[in-house]
């Protein structure tokens, strides 16, 4: 692998473990799967949808999940490469996808939710800085279901007074309104009441803004705050947690799909698998048929 490439890598797993909470198992795989393809197409970074539709001949006698694995990784690690802007184009339409089943996503219950909030109120009730930035965080990570990424680079003036919507900016640079709840409003007012001045970043650090990797390590802290084991929370699963309980909640799949900004709604469908238990009393309680008479 190149040393352009060997940075590349290093960029994409530090972004999945701050924004998907890889584990350091699931990192290991990666490196290794796109190190291995760079050795099949050359230069990783700059390859073409040809190089990369030339895998499938070498992957026939990898088994089914092995495939799904590394198919996956291109498809993040070109899909990182837009969204960062160090490539225009995502060559990764032309990787091979076996037909095997999407795993569930990781979620937190309600409940623990909950306790999460408790955890981040009572410290944020004595005014500290850092403990009344988090509950913020925390309310518009969950309130909001937003991407780490699209979390820490909003821009400071991203809330207006009596505007209950953000625009955010998310994958592939398209816009989109995402809602904001009274609670996250109010969050966001207080801290912006203590932040520090002079800058452009609504969660600044530094120069710059807040990174994904310190919001991984935030979520985490705050939920071992909660008794909750760090190893099960991340940004991402309470974007899974925000997703999921809002379909308990009775919303519409196509509505979550723009709330949550995927392009595709195949991707919100993995949701209704999560709750397929009240997916199933629903048509049994709503459909015409369902108080029929034989």
């Amino acid at each position: 692998m190149t040393p352009d490439d060997r940075a590349l890598v290093d960029r994409f797993l530090e972004m999945m473990a701050a924004e998907a909470g890889s584990s350091q198992h699931t990192l290991a795989a990666y490196r290794n799967d796109l190190e291995r393809t760079a050795e099949s197409v050359g230069s990783l970074g700059n390859a073409s949808s040809d190089d990369l539709s030339r895998l499938g001949a070498q992957w026939r006698d990898l088994s089914a999940a092995t495939v799904a694995r590394r198919s996956a990784a291109l498809r993040r690690f070109f899909g990182f490469l837009v969204d960062d802007g160090l490539r225009k184009d995502d060559p990764s339409a032309s990787v091979p996808r076996p037909n095997v089943e999407r795993p569930l996503p990781r979620i937190l219950e309600s409940v623990e939710v909950e306790r999460m909030f408790e955890a981040a109120e009572d410290r944020a009730a004595s005014g500290e800085l850092a403990a009344v930035r988090n509950l913020a965080l925390l309310e518009l990570l969950y309130g909001s279901g937003l991407r780490a990424t699209e979390l820490v680079s909003l821009p400071r003036g991203a809330m207006r007074p009596g505007q209950p919507f953000l625009m955010v900016r998310g994958k592939g640079s398209k816009e989109r309104l995402v809602p904001i709840s009274s609670r996250a409003e109010a969050a966001v007012a207080k801290w912006l009441e203590i932040a520090p001045g002079g800058t452009q970043w609504l969660f600044p650090s530094g120069k710059k803004h807040l990174s994904r990797v310190r919001l991984f390590q935030i979520v985490r802290a705050m939920a071992a705050d909660a008794g909750i084991a760090p190893d099960r929370v991340s940004p991402h699963v309470l974007r899974h947690a925000f997703a999921t309980h809002l379909l308990s909640g009775g919303a519409d799949l196509r509505v979550l799909q723009s709330l949550l900004g995927h392009a595709d709604i195949a991707t919100t469908q993995i949701y209704t698998h999560v709750d397929s238990a009240r997916l199933v009393d629903l048509v049994n309680s709503r459909h015409p048929l369902a108080t029929r008479d034989r």
